[in-house]
């Protein structure tokens, strides 16, 4: 095993050594007179792992040796520790404002300057163990982004011909389908959009874990986010003869939040008590004023199920991620384990707090706190909100409107142009960028459907292109990708397109979102 490499600076010989006696039997030991010949030795491979170094020398004075040490990207991380004989105020502290680790004092000690030096060199090891890892983290978490991006684009692709041709189906595009087809296709639906959840999950959880989502907080009505939350659960309660009951306060105040992470939560919570609440069983959801200390106001929601409960034990694993309780082969309820991990990091980008209180065969109570500091004036009556599931009415001009679908995936293309031209519109298709441009030059589309990845020249270069053209730069682009993770809107609009549509594509949204550009 190699020995640390010392390299010490000291105009005087007799000085030079006595250091190297001190230090010659634990370390490679290398010496220099002057400032000029200590920069010289201080970046020949391998550099050294400490200089000690002289503060008065003629020429160059040790401080600035220092300063360009620490200037030089090679020699910055190398420890020094200053050895003078002066003793006046002030030394010892420029020492340490120019990048020292430490200051002795001649004459010096033997075993203070070994324990010193050993100290010095044990925290370098340290800290550039400390460093390795931190780079290997940094190059793993880059590696599971782009894993994660890949994945997102890959499932989103065939998911978006699997859900739009199944939407596509049940309205009859194709012509009219049988009651025993229209089952199957609702189960295909239904299993695509659980598929798309999971993927959601995942994807959300990384971007909390990361940073990178932030809260888009509004004044919120929490009666009406906890009715609508309730409309997703009310099918699959029916089925199991579960009975949902509300408790909701007369009066209930807004509260800011993030609307669709919240009604997330609520959603992920009430589908948890359905899961697990059997036949027959009911489930609460009550809202309620909650105040703690130092005058502090919350609102507190709480889930209450009858279903089979949680073992104290087992309390503590439920809002760690990819954890599930029942992880045998043979378990009945499927999932990721995500749900209660980002129910939990949710709630507490808000500023609040999940609680659970459960026993096993008589049910569980999640409670939801969220702060309720600014509070905005009440909302409007809840009967005065627009009615939910409402179809939208689509309004087209007397002539059928042209698109441009830019999409290279040979199923999306078939399942997006077969609904638009059930629906009425006219429909080229482009396969790569260059032929989108070349299209919208030759045929002027009323809108621009444009994918991004696709084979040479993407979706945002042609966007550009298009936007540079005088004659083109006020056709409505509207951004239909798989493309899924933080940023990627941000890229696709300044590119230049209007809208942005992540992929899977309801078909009935794709429509409503055409309409509002064309009207």
């Amino acid at each position: 095993m190699m020995k640390p490499k010392i390299l010490i600076v000291d105009d005087s010989p007799d000085n030079l050594q006595v250091l190297m006696q001190i230090l010659k039997e634990d370390y490679a030991v290398i010496a220099a007179t002057t400032g000029e010949k200590a920069l010289q030795l201080a970046v020949k491979e391998p550099v050294p792992d400490l200089i000690v170094l002289d503060v008065v020398m003629p020429e160059i004075d040790g401080y600035e040796v220092c300063t360009r040490l620490k200037a030089h990207p090679e020699t910055r991380e190398i420890p020094v520790i200053f050895v003078t004989a002066l003793g006046e105020v002030g030394n010892e502290t420029k020492g340490f404002e120019l990048g020292a680790v430490d200051y002795m004092t001649k004459p010096l000690n033997p075993p203070v300057v070994k324990a010193r030096i050993k100290s010095h060199l044990t925290l370098r090891k340290l800290n550039q163990e400390l460093q390795q890892k931190n780079r290997a983290l940094a190059h793993m978490t880059r590696l599971k982004d782009e894993f994660l991006a890949n994945m997102s684009h890959e499932l989103r692709t065939p998911l978006n011909a699997i859900l739009g041709m199944a939407e596509g189906l049940q309205e009859g595009v194709l012509g009219a389908v049988t009651g025993e087809q229209m089952k199957a296709l609702q189960i295909i639906e239904s299993s695509g959009s659980h598929l798309l959840e999971l993927i959601n999950d995942i994807l959300d959880l990384s971007k909390i874990e990361s940073g990178q989502i932030k809260l888009d907080r509004a004044p919120t009505s929490l009666v009406y986010l906890c009715q609508s939350s309730l409309e997703f659960v009310k099918h699959g309660a029916v089925k199991k003869n579960i009975q949902l009951m509300t408790k909701l306060p007369k009066n209930l105040p807004d509260v800011s939040v993030d609307e669709r992470r919240i009604r997330q939560v609520l959603i992920n919570l009430l589908n948890n008590a359905v899961k697990f609440t059997p036949e027959g069983g009911r489930i609460t959801l009550d809202v309620s004023f909650l105040s703690v200390e130092n005058d502090k106001n919350y609102l507190r929601i709480a889930v209450a199920d009858t279903g089979i409960g949680i073992a104290p034990e087992d309390i503590k694993k439920l809002f760690r991620p990819f954890v599930q309780i029942d992880s045998a082969l043979n378990r009945t309820n499927v999932g990721t384990g995500l749900g209660l991990a980002l129910v939990k990091r949710i709630v507490e980008l808000h500023g609040g707090e999940v609680g659970l209180a459960s026993e096993v065969g008589k049910g569980s109570c999640f409670t939801v706190d969220l702060p309720c500091d600014a509070i905005a004036p009440p909302a409007p009556e809840l009967e005065n909100r627009p009615e939910m599931g409402g179809e939208i009415e689509t309004v087209r001009p007397p002539i059928s409107p042209l698109i441009l679908l830019a999409e290279d995936n040979e199923a999306n293309g078939s399942t997006i142009s077969s609904y638009l031209n059930a629906k009425g519109y006219r429909v080229v298709v482009a396969k790569n960028g260059e032929e989108a441009i070349a299209l919208t030059r030759t045929h002027k589309p009323n809108l621009i459907l444009m994918d991004i990845q696709m084979p040479g020249m993407d979706g945002l270069e042609a966007m550009e292109k298009i936007r540079n053209d005088l004659q083109l730069v006020e056709v409505p682009i509207v951004a239909m990708t798989a493309l899924a993770m933080a940023g990627d809107r941000d890229r696709s609009l300044a590119a230049g397109a209007n809208d942005y549509l992540s992929k899977p594509v309801r078909l009935k949204q794709l429509v409503a979102t055409i309409q509002q550009f064309l009207e």
